[in-house]
């Protein structure tokens, strides 16, 4: 019972009213800003419940997230009918949970088959490679693909150390977020932009810069922070209590998860540039046929990885599954609540949030780039950013060519904000939950949610206002 999906009272709304396969997209015009207080419930449980009541979260995190899930529903399909609540929660489910849930389940298995064998002496130096590895890989291998291929290696070179908090925290910032920026295989609001016809190497191009600098402004800052706790005579355990010693070689187990991962690529890529123009009416969403197909097969890579990965590689690894359920719980609740959330900013000036909208265009209407890098960034922080990314992205034109050519900056601005403001919080973005899980499972004391606002506080926000005035029009 403890593992029960948070779904199961989505589906079974599902299940008693089929007829709602023809709802009519919600008005988000019509909503009052009540509607989003199931949102702002789940992020304050998130944020609260670990802090004043660990352990009664650890075990009921998944009830929480399903009881705020369906205090948005219930009330919902009583004041809207269940046709609509049923239509809203289906789409939620088929066009935007599952694909996510099954590209980073996916991503977590195949690179949870990936063992580093040996250990090496985590110096400043050594930490600051791999995370500059693991934001190169980023934007490649996906941010859930770097971080999970790399997160277990670096808590091994650094369990010998009474501080590792501040190492997992960078990592997050850099490999789990910001080196995802560079293609849209990185981070899912740029793989949305590929979707709606954003070039494949746009991003690359033009926010490159903006790319260089953070991460490399981040690594600095970081070799600092741990040179400065490395050099404390006290920093290392006594040789008994290190549970890794280091090692001479290094060695490299479950290679086949390798090709695997060159898969799970490829189909993300046939998804985008496969249009066979097919799709299928499911509770009233359009799911298309390269959509199924490509999450179809996805599952069917992480099940290979399953049964091919030897099993010694996923014991080096220590893998389990607790890190992707929390994910897939937490994301299911927070999925299903941000449905009005998302409606009431899609109405634009007539919806609960016209502020927001209006605080991105001057008086003449023009896009401000400064104001669409923060109204995106801090959305992204605390929502999720694949739709906020596609929200402002329809606020500023919603066609791909114009916005790559003559509104590119704007363009620029959405997915800098959408891509390193995730790193804000710990449900910014998914593989910051999931890296924050593992390093709590080996022992690591991570920040509580407000407390790792305070690293993002101190070390991010003063280089987003840098990089507004260095690269954003305001």
């Amino acid at each position: 019972m403890r593992r029960a999906s948070v779904l199961l009272p989505l589906l079974a709304v599902l299940a008693a009213f089929p007829a709602a396969g023809h709802a009519a997209d919600l008005d988000g015009a019509s909503l009052s800003p009540l509607w989003g207080l199931p949102f702002a419930g789940i992020l304050l449980s998130i944020a609260v419940w670990p802090l004043v009541a660990p352990k009664f979260w650890h075990h009921h995190y998944g009830k929480i997230a399903a009881g705020w899930g369906l205090l948005f529903l219930l009330p919902f399909a009583a004041a809207f009918g269940t046709h609509a609540a049923a239509a809203s929660a289906g789409h939620a489910l088929l066009a935007e949970y599952i694909p996510f849930i099954v590209l980073i389940a996916s991503l977590y298995i195949v690179a949870g088959g990936i063992c580093v064998r040996g250990n090496l002496h985590g110096t400043p130096g050594l930490n600051t490679g791999i995370l500059a590895l693991g934001t190169l890989l980023a934007s490649f291998m996906g941010t859930t693909g770097a971080a999970m291929l790399l997160i277990r290696p670096l808590l091994r070179a650094n369990d010998n150390r009474r501080h590792v908090a501040h190492v997992v925290v960078f990592f997050i910032f850099l490999v789990a977020n910001a080196g995802g920026s560079l293609t849209p295989l990185g981070d899912p609001p740029l793989f949305l932009g590929f979707l709606k016809g954003v070039d494949f190497f746009w991003t690359m191009r033009n926010i490159f810069p903006e790319t260089v600098f953070i991460c490399v402004v981040l690594l600095v800052l970081f070799y600092l922070v741990d040179r400065h706790y490395y050099q404390n005579k006290e920093e290392e355990l006594p040789p008994r209590s290190d549970p890794t010693p280091d090692s001479g070689g290094i060695a490299i187990e479950g290679k086949f998860n390798f090709v695997l991962l060159l898969a799970v690529i490829g189909l993300v890529l046939m998804s985008g540039l496969w249009q066979p123009g097919i799709a299928f009416d499911v509770l009233g969403t359009e799911v298309p046929l390269q959509a199924a197909v490509r999450d179809a097969l996805l599952v069917v890579v992480a099940v290979v990885s399953l049964l091919v990965t030897p099993q010694a590689a996923r014991a080096g690894n220590e893998f389990n599954w607790e890190p992707i359920l929390e994910v897939g719980k937490l994301f299911a609740g927070i999925f299903l609540t941000i449905i009005p959330v998302i409606a009431m900013l899609k109405a634009g000036t007539d919806g609960a949030f016209s502020g927001v909208i209006r605080a991105v265009s001057d008086s003449n209407g023009q896009p401000v780039d400064g104001m669409y890098f923060w109204a995106t960034g801090l959305l992204s922080s605390f929502l999720d950013n694949a739709p906020t990314y596609l929200v402002f992205f329809n606020t500023a034109g919603g066609d791909a060519a114009t916005l790559m050519t003559r509104d590119a900056s704007t363009l620029a601005a959405i997915s800098a904000g959408a891509v390193f403001m995730g790193a804000n919080t710990y449900i910014g973005n998914a593989p910051n939950l999931m890296v924050k899980a593992i390093a709590e499972n080996r022992g690591v004391r991570m920040p509580s949610f407000f407390g790792y606002m305070l690293y993002s506080g101190t070390f991010l926000v003063p280089l987003f206002v840098i990089m507004t005035f260095l690269f954003f029009h305001v």
